[in-house]
């Protein structure tokens, strides 16, 4: 998609609500006043009549001075109100604190009552759906975007690694709504964006690297687990951006081979570490031949022919290889009778 299809953020400012609060009181209360006044100005005049053009202007403020009411919002740190009027986004209000906007800006519940009718007489799986979004309403009341910090903490998810073999993983993403614009027009709800895409980005992550035993200077992700959150962290920022949101960590919170094959799986390892052990033993035990052999024709304790150097090694990498203890045999004759 071209950039300039999306929607930018535009800061603006709107009154204090401190300023228009008494204004607004007095004309409540003078329309009030002026209200009771018309009529009992009738009542003692010689018509009986109240005065009509006071009455119906005082009628026209107090019902102004309702709808104004709805014009007052307050705006906590970290949080900013998206400002639509009559489906024209007009700007975002970041500053915290009490403020009065034109009454008429969205409240963000709008479709309300056709959700509700579809969930009182719709299936069960539309009931369901249009649950999800009223509760999304309402938690986005008067267009109000938290600014802070979230947590997502990914369900443990069954991937294919690089080889193929099922892992489970899961993923712990910190993010925060750094354009409201993009995360209120450029998405549907940018909520679920993020919890649909972090999914996504996990799975692509796990099936581009091995569990573990990779080749030489090979990724992993038991191995590597700082370059693989590094890189899911990449990913998500570029999965993200396009909603406006901002991931400033992601990280691996579950790593394990699912249960079919964990066994098989452990067998493995362990054969792995044995087999490495059994490396490390016979090249330790061959350079101890070596000195030992060296030694002995060097001080010239004994002279070997090929025969007895060979059963000298042999006998030597039985007692430094085996593992359980030796019980030495004295020979009381030679190796030729």
């Amino acid at each position: 998609m071209n950039t300039s299809e999306y929607v930018e953020e535009k800061v603006v400012e709107v009154s204090s609500g401190w300023i228009w609060l008494p204004v607004n009181l007095l004309l409540l209360v003078g329309s009030i006043y002026a209200f009771i006044h018309s009529l009992v100005a009738g009542i003692n005049s010689p018509r009986g009549e109240p005065i009509w053009w006071l009455m119906v202007t005082a009628i026209l403020v107090f019902v102004a001075s309702t709808i104004m009411w709805a014009g007052f919002f307050t705006l906590q740190p970290r949080e900013a109100r998206v400002l639509i009027l009559f489906g024209e986004y007009k700007g975002t209000v970041r500053k915290s604190g009490f403020h009065f906007g034109n009454p008429f800006y969205s409240n963000g519940s709008g479709g309300g009552l056709a959700l509700a009718s579809i969930r009182q007489s719709g299936s069960e799986a539309e009931k369901a759906a249009v649950s999800k979004v009223m509760a999304a309403l309402s938690k986005h009341r008067r267009n109000k975007i938290s600014l802070r910090l979230r947590n997502l903490n990914g369900d443990k998810l069954k991937v294919n690694d690089k080889r193929g073999n099922p892992v489970e993983i899961a993923a712990v993403v910190v993010w925060r709504v750094e354009d409201t614009a993009q995360a209120c027009f450029d998405v549907d709800d940018y909520e679920h964006y993020v919890n649909v895409q972090s999914e996504a980005a996990v799975r692509h992550v796990a099936s581009r690297y091995a569990y573990d035993q990779g080749e030489d200077d090979e990724i992993t992700l038991r191995g590597n687990l700082e370059d693989v959150s590094g890189d899911l962290t990449t990913e998500l920022q570029e999965r993200l951006a396009k909603a406006g949101v901002v991931v400033e960590e992601a990280r691996l919170t579950h790593l394990a081979y699912a249960p079919e094959i964990a066994q098989a799986m452990l067998r493995r390892q362990q054969a792995e570490a044995i087999i490495a052990a059994r490396q490390k033993i016979v090249h330790g035990a061959v350079g101890m031949v070596e000195m030992a052999l060296d030694e002995l024709s060097e001080k010239k304790v004994v002279d070997f022919d090929e025969e007895r150097r060979a059963s000298m090694v042999s006998n030597l990498l039985v007692v430094l290889c085996g593992e359980s203890e030796v019980h030495p045999v004295v020979n009381t004759g030679t190796l030729y009778h």
